[in-house]
């Protein structure tokens, strides 16, 4: 396999989406010896077929404000593989979305849904709405303007949307409630579905526990845990919510939080008390974090600033893609920061993820360590498919285990001969060679 040469090709073909062509070169350079040892890949093209998605609809979605005036966004759904099950992937809402974003955010869902064992393929969707601001009528006008277009393409056997940035509960029952009435069932063709109607218990804080679980698989390899460690979070959101729970139950002490607007330093620690306003700060729709220190005055608040350069032992990003890069992961290192968990999907720059390989930092990426919020939507896929529901102890024990498996898969192929975990290499390759052998085994299809 000749990296550069797929790259150049995709580079012309795809000219400025550089979201997608940076996923797709850190798995090409991940999985590059597997590959060139089983010629059957390159014989099959498996590499030229996967990096393709497999249809990308794109469509115009108009809706009335309450001010009576129309409003024009633009939707997309990505379908990019589903060799070993049904498209499974998020819708995003937020201005930034547009193809770039969604395919990177489709190929790096194929390798995280593989990894966590369960029969899920990998797409994503979304549109460039803004749901900040937005009145609840609003809000449902054009959830429901989006599923006039989109209802066509999933099913419960086909693609099964789910939350993502700026789609919470409230936008899935809304899209979920249009879906029904067009297609004049009942089916679980939604995750992240409200608990009264085919939810899955703990789905909120499935991405930020199963972010905490693998992140203590690591500090496993070396006789460590969360105990007395001071733990850095950037963003303020659900996913930051989630592991700050947790890690906070698991004796661990979060120290900061972040938003567009800077950073948050609290020196005592995250509580109770605190993680619970995260939710109240979330459903303000300020997207700003500063508001925090007002409420808790022990904190200090760092005005256009990210929170890598506080002292700490383990950073955990949870904001957006490339949110923390060379400069910051320079700053990690010199802090000491023994272990990175990329909570975000592909949260840091590769010219990061290469300081922390070269100072033998462990760091593991988002597809392996969030992988906790898919596994939860597949395993609500399966009580919807049965018709009931687990306990949360049921819950939170098949994603215990299901984290578990994704930590072993990536040391049996990321373990180098010095000992070392390069969790990038473990993850792609364990991924990819799931995937890859279906379609194998599917044929030219």
């Amino acid at each position: 396999m000749n990296v550069k040469a797929i790259l150049n090709n995709l580079e012309t073909k795809h000219p400025g989406e550089q979201e997608y062509l940076q996923a797709v070169r850190e798995v090409l350079e991940s999985i590059q010896t597997i590959y060139n040892e089983n010629p059957q890949y390159g014989a099959a093209k498996i590499i030229e077929r996967l990096v393709e998605p497999d249809r990308v609809f794109t469509f115009r979605i108009s809706w009335v404000d309450d001010n009576g005036d129309v409003q024009v966004n633009l939707g997309y759904r990505v379908q990019f593989n589903n060799a070993i099950g049904p498209y499974k992937g998020g819708i995003r809402l937020h201005p930034s979305v547009n193809l770039s974003i969604l395919k990177f955010l489709g190929f790096e869902q194929i390798f995280k849904n593989a990894l966590t064992t369960l029969p899920m393929g990998g797409a994503k969707g979304g549109s460039d709405f803004n749901p900040k601001g937005k009145s609840d009528a609003e809000i449902m006008r054009f959830c429901q303007a989006f599923m006039l277009e989109l209802w066509r393409v999933v099913g419960p056997n086909t693609d099964v949307p789910a939350g993502d940035i700026g789609t919470g509960g409230r936008e899935i029952g809304y899209m979920y409630g249009m879906y029904k009435k067009l297609q004049q069932e009942h089916t679980g063709v939604f995750t992240g579905k409200g608990l009264n109607w085919g939810g899955s218990l703990i789905r909120p804080e499935a991405t930020g526990f199963g972010a905490t679980y693998f992140t203590n698989e690591i500090l496993g390899t070396k006789n460590d845990s969360f105990k007395g460690k001071n733990v850095a979070l950037s963003g303020f959101g659900n996913v930051t919510w989630g592991v700050a729970l947790k890690v906070t139950e698991l004796g661990g002490k979060v120290v900061t939080i972040s938003g567009p607007d800077g950073y948050v330093y609290d020196e005592e620690g995250l509580n109770q008390e605190k993680i619970s306003y995260l939710l109240e700060l979330r459903a303000s729709n300020n997207d700003i974090v500063s508001p925090y220190v007002q409420e808790f005055p022990e904190a200090k608040f760092f005005p256009g600033e990210k929170p890598w350069g506080v002292k700490c032992d383990i950073a955990m990003p949870c904001a957006t893609q490339n949110e923390l890069n060379q400069e910051d992961a320079q700053k990690i290192v010199a802090n000491g920061v023994k272990y990175v968990a990329e909570v975000s999907n592909m949260g840091c720059t590769p010219d990061a993820i290469d300081v922390f390989h070269q100072n033998k930092v462990l760091y593991a990426p988002g597809k392996a360590v969030n992988a906790g919020g898919v596994a939860v939507s597949g395993l609500e896929m399966s009580q919807n498919a049965m018709k009931l529901n687990w306990t949360v102890e049921e819950v939170d024990d098949k994603l215990h285990q299901i984290m578990h498996s994704i930590h072993k898969a990536c040391l049996k192929y990321g373990t180098e001969p010095d000992g070392y975990v390069n969790y990038v290499k473990g993850a792609n390759i364990a991924g990819f060679i799931k995937v890859a052998d279906a379609m194998m085994d599917l044929g030219v299809v």
